[in-house]
């Protein structure tokens, strides 16, 4: 892998550095860069086979910040690089770790007392880039019950997120309820708030109108299920193992079909036990994989609407597929 890259200038040659993640560090895309590559391929989150590829937030960080010993550049725009990155997580249902460089949730946060101490006398200390360079808004401020619709529009806003007046409408709607429900809405659980909300509208074949669910050491599991299919409510009790398979039992009685679940996954929004859990459900069927999201606070309930909202998806893919497509493939546009 290696060898030659001192050759690369020396032969005028611009080539591209692709690189696998496996020992982490990108694996050497300076030294091919160093030596005369001018195209890194990469990708968002770092997402990619085994443990990935070079993560691009990362590449365009390093060049940034360090432009005095890595003098290139990119003309890439770092202050979408949140918003995308989050985009990226939604549409393929792998949340970011807590932990990652620079659009980890932790990646601007400090908890240690010299570390709180070092950034109050010079933020510098231990922050070598701005939160607002990436797109993140200075400061995690806490919403409530009590803040009005101007306030959300505003934090919005600033978070990237410009909602006509019928949208904001909506969401103001599902954050009032919200936050009867929790103490505090932080700006994650905004940004669930506003990808749910984008996912509903888009997608509203199937809606969930009412879920109970009796679950507990004594089983089987129990889900009572309202599902409103084409404006027409059907209701029906299914058991499982567990509430969320007596729950997805209940929507597969109501709205027959032969997709298979290839991914689960439940994320926790914020901290706390009042926090809510982002949901993501992978299904295929015949070829034609989709993904849907929810969040609640209410994990069984994000799941079954992660759940019907994969569904939904699904039935779309069915109405745009025509006879001799190609369907093994995955329609992001569709992944909101």
């Amino acid at each position: 892998m290696w060898g030659g890259l001192g050759t690369l200038r020396e032969r005028g040659d611009t080539s591209a550095a692709r690189g696998n993640n496996n020992s982490g560090c990108g694996c050497g895309c300076w030294d091919r860069v160093e030596a005369g590559a001018r195209q890194i391929e990469c990708t968002i989150n770092g997402l990619g086979e085994r443990a990935g590829n070079t993560a691009l937030e990362e590449v365009v960080m390093a060049m940034k910040v360090r432009n005095d010993i890595m003098p290139f550049q990119t003309r890439i725009d770092t202050t979408k690089i949140m918003n995308l990155s989050r985009r990226v997580a939604s549409v393929s249902g792998f949340p970011v770790q807590f932990n990652k460089a620079i659009v980890g949730k932790n990646a601007f946060l400090h908890e240690s007392g010299i570390h709180q101490d070092g950034v109050l006398k010079n933020v510098e200390t231990f922050e070598i880039m701005r939160p607002e360079d990436i797109g993140l808004t200075q400061t995690n401020i806490a919403m409530g019950k009590h803040s009005g619709r101007a306030a959300l529009r505003s934090k919005l806003k600033e978070m990237g997120f410009d909602l006509a007046d019928n949208q904001l409408n909506d969401v103001f709607v599902r954050f009032k309820a919200l936050a009867d429900r929790k103490k505090e809405v932080y700006d994650e659980d905004l940004a669930a708030l506003v990808a749910d909300e984008a996912t509903m509208a888009e997608h509203d074949h199937l809606q969930v109108k009412r879920l109970r669910v009796i679950c507990g050491t004594d089983g089987p599991q129990e889900a009572e299920l309202t599902l409103t299919i084409d404006g027409v409510d059907h209701s029906i009790d299914a058991t499982g193992d567990g509430p969320v398979d007596a729950a997805f039992n209940a929507v597969k009685m109501l709205f027959p079909h032969q997709a298979r679940l290839q991914l689960y996954q439940v994320h926790a929004v914020t901290e706390g036990t009042d926090a809510q859990a982002t949901v993501s459900v992978r299904m295929e069927e015949d070829g034609r994989i989709v993904t849907g999201q929810s969040a609640d606070t209410d994990t069984v309930v994000a799941s079954t609407k992660a759940y019907v909202n994969a569904l939904n998806k699904l039935v779309v893919r069915r109405q745009k597929s025509a006879p001799g497509d190609d369907l093994k493939s995955v329609n992001y546009k569709d992944a909101s």
